[in-house]
């Protein structure tokens, strides 16, 4: 089997031992992504973004996501990404789960990983 490794180029990567996403069987599992940002829309926007850009760069996209796993601290605050979550997967929703739980850092509200069917 081959596989493909993405790397964001975050120093992260390197410390922890992990990189942004992996192609492997025709899938693209994309690492738990956290975004930038004082609000938890801001920080789902700005997760999304990074995420886009590796499903992008294993030539695939948020149409072909199989698997979203949404992580939050809070559980009371994912209401608010639903605009920004039906906006990305539109008619080709992913199945999904939501944990609350501690991310890594309390200054983040959410983390999200995805995997995608890779290629077209």
């Amino acid at each position: 089997m081959t596989l493909k490794r993405i790397h964001s180029g975050k120093p992260f990567e390197t410390k922890i031992g992990y990189c942004r996403a992996v192609v492997a069987g025709g899938f693209v599992h994309v690492a738990g992504t956290v975004g930038q940002g004082d609000t938890v829309e801001a920080q789902c926007a700005s997760a999304l973004e990074i995420i886009g850009k590796a499903l992008s760069e294993a030539g695939s996209g948020f149409d072909k996501a199989v698997r979203v796993t949404y992580m939050l601290p809070n559980a009371a605050d994912f209401e608010a990404c639903w605009p920004l979550l039906r906006e990305t997967f539109g008619d080709n929703p992913p199945a999904a789960t939501m944990i609350e739980c501690g991310l890594i850092d309390p200054k983040f509200l959410i983390e999200i990983e995805v995997t995608a069917f890779a290629g077209t």
